[in-house]
């Protein structure tokens, strides 16, 4: 699996907010310069993480975002699956419903695979890698 700038834009954003949580509304212009985002393709992205319950929006001069949850209850596996979809390195994993299934001697390889993937992503959490942040700075 090859993540899309999707769902490696998508993933930063959520770190920035993570890392601003209990801070209050961060403006999408502040979270677009600081990873360097076009703010336009920001909102796409900060759009689909509100609509799946990620990510809260408010208005007004001091809105902005903010995580729906803190980031110690949010995986890295929830944001990956909103903006890139299944996490499967196959599509025939994705899909549930390839034919070749029941002779296709690869497909315990790909299911080893995604379960691995599925392992890391799910319990790697955005304060993980807030943390991760913090000890790569110092």
């Amino acid at each position: 699996m090859r993540l899309s700038t999707k769902g490696q834009y998508g993933l930063r954003a959520a770190l920035d907010l993570a890392d601003r949580y209990g801070q209050g509304p961060v403006p999408l212009k502040a979270i677009a310069e600081r990873e360097e985002i076009s703010e336009h393709y920001l909102e796409q992205l900060i759009a689909e993480l509100r609509k799946a319950g990620l990510v809260i929006s408010q208005r007004g001069a001091q809105g902005g975002y903010i995580l729906a949850r803190a980031p110690d209850k949010i995986t890295v596996a929830e944001i990956v699956e909103v903006l890139e979809g299944p996490i499967a390195p196959v599509d025939c994993l994705a899909e549930d419903n390839c034919k070749r299934s029941p002779v296709c001697a690869a497909q315990a390889i790909w299911k080893k695979l995604a379960a691995a993937m599925n392992q890391v992503l799910g319990s790697t959490t955005l304060a993980d890698l807030i943390a991760e942040n913090k000890r790569l700075k110092s």
